[in-house]
């Protein structure tokens, strides 16, 4: 269980089932801080920019290793002469282990020690990753089962650490620090299709890619132990008070459920995550296959193959991964006090403006790689929009006491339903294409090419999904602010749902608790 450094007021949101979203609410002036709180914070500001830093640290080589597979994997196919489909279950192996344990962390982070959680799930995470380096030519299987056991380490993590930087920062801070985190990814995942490319093409051998990060994992664990905190529940929201829950399981999923904003948005999540899985994935192959094709470039018929469009595929990830992320979070804060709902339909933006850039890119490989390369870069940067903005929605939406389990959830929905399948998914198609005609160097890149062509029309449902967000999302955020302010409840009618209870608990002072029902 969660140490504690002594007696500490406490501030329960447990739950009955069957209570909606709108009706946690009540006024119970004891349960608001009090101006002597607001100017104790529980963890000081350096400390909390610090841990934010080493989250930040860790959180790009999750991202970077993840994406070194997809920089190297035609070094991969060349070496254990696999198809596309065959080599796309590497990374849907890998996500669905992500996505599987991602409800068990969930549930363990609202409830147990989350640094010691994270600091396990890493230690996996470095063994499993290194160990994938050594697998030989005749053990593809346990390049697979290796890289499942990866997704053990990253669902811990990805799981619990932006749920901490929520109860380190409130408003505007915590978007910053949440744009910072969620930058993270496309920045790493550059750095993953550089970084893989490029040792593989220096060493000779592609596997020496997967030993990089990590040996870089290795600091982060030590700077997780030393210097992250573990901050109480809610501690942003309610200094010097821990936000604590009795609620079951099954309690915290309905209540999620009933949260019309947060299931939309993981909707919107979800096409996002199947198109950047895809796009990540088959991007630099594209791109390679497109070269080949106008004669631009030798196939690869030997290990190490030519390193180029990772190089630059990474590097357009990394700039315009950083200029999304930061766009968008500035757009959120620009109009966020004139619009409520400026959020999601920042996401809407982005997701339905990359759609006829992507269509763009992937018809103008076969004509211009410059051409292709413009539009990759737009398309990018109008997705990365929705990086920091996501998260950010989640959580300003729910409570402090569920929200690794929506983390949790709307991580499992995405990869389950995102890019867990969109890499295989692609890769069958370009199979059952090419197959359709004489295998040929030009063949290949162009069933992957008409495979592709599913990323825009996703693109377009994912801001259909974001749009419906913003239609909800206004009076989700005002009832949130109600349950932490202590604003007054509006009034039930007959049919209401059963009552919650909410108790301000002070160990030191018994006499002092307060008990109210809603």
């Amino acid at each position: 269980m969660e140490p504690k450094e002594g007696p500490m007021p406490q501030r329960s949101l447990g739950s009955g089932s069957g209570l909606p979203y709108n009706s946690f609410v009540d006024s119970v002036s004891s349960l608001t801080p009090t101006a002597e709180d607001k100017e104790k914070p529980a963890i000081s500001p350096r400390r909390s920019y610090v841990a934010v830093a080493v989250l930040c640290y860790v959180n790009l080589l999750n991202y970077s290793e993840r994406y070194t597979i997809a920089g190297v994997l035609p070094d991969i196919q060349t070496f254990f002469d696999i198809s596309d489909s065959m080599a796309a279950l590497i990374q849907t192996v890998f996500i669905s282990s992500f996505l599987l344990l991602a409800p068990v962390f969930g549930y363990l982070g609202d409830r147990y020690n989350r640094k010691y959680i994270m600091i396990g799930g890493l230690s996996v995470w470095l063994v499993t990753a290194a160990g994938s380096s050594l697998v030989t030519k005749s053990y593809f299987w346990l390049l697979m089962l290796l890289r499942a056991m990866v997704g053990i380490g990253e669902a811990s993590y990805s799981t619990i650490a932006p749920t901490i930087i929520g109860d380190l920062f409130v408003g505007t801070r915590r978007s910053a620090m949440i744009c910072l985190f969620y930058i993270c990814i496309p920045v790493g995942s550059g750095l993953g299709y550089i970084t893989g490319a490029g040792v593989a093409h220096l060493t000779g051998d592609w596997r020496w890619a997967l030993r990089v990060t990590p040996i870089l994992g290795l600091v982060g664990l030590v700077l997780l132990v030393l210097l992250c905190p573990n901050p109480t529940r809610g501690a942003a929201e309610t200094p010097r008070e821990e936000v604590t829950g009795e609620s079951s399981y099954p309690e915290d999923v309905k209540y999620l459920l009933k949260n019309k904003s947060y299931v939309w948005s993981s909707l919107g999540v979800t096409a996002t995550s199947f198109l950047t899985g895809a796009l990540a994935f088959w991007a630099p192959t594209f791109l390679s296959r497109a070269q080949v094709s106008q004669g631009l470039q030798l196939p690869c018929v030997k290990e190490p193959c030519n390193p180029t469009d990772s190089y630059i595929f990474g590097a357009v990830t990394v700039v315009t991964g950083v200029l999304g992320a930061f766009l968008g979070s500035c757009l959120s804060r620009w109009f966020g006090k004139r619009i409520p709902n400026v959020d999601p339909l920042i996401c809407a933006i982005g997701l339905v403006g990359s759609a006829p850039c992507l269509f763009f890119t992937i018809f103008a490989a076969s004509k211009s790689i410059t051409a292709t390369y413009v539009f990759i870069f737009f398309a990018e940067m109008l997705i990365s929009l929705n990086w920091a903005v996501m998260a950010d929605i989640l959580l300003s939406i729910v409570i402090p006491t569920r929200r690794s389990t929506a983390e949790a959830l709307q991580i499992s929905v995405c990869h389950l339903l995102g890019d867990a399948g969109s890499p295989y998914f692609v890769g069958l198609i370009s199979d059952a294409i090419r197959k359709s005609e004489p295998a040929t160097h030009d063949w290949s890149f162009r069933s992957l090419q008409y495979s592709l062509v599913v990323c825009p029309f996703v693109a377009i449902v994912g801001g259909l999904f974001f749009f419906v967000t913003s239609l909800y999302i206004t009076e989700d955020r005002k009832a949130l602010a109600k349950l932490v302010e202590g604003a007054p409840q509006p009034q039930q009618g007959a049919n209401s749902e059963p009552p919650i209870e909410l108790s301000n608990k002070d160990k030191r002072n018994p006499k002092n608790n307060v008990s109210v029902n809603i």
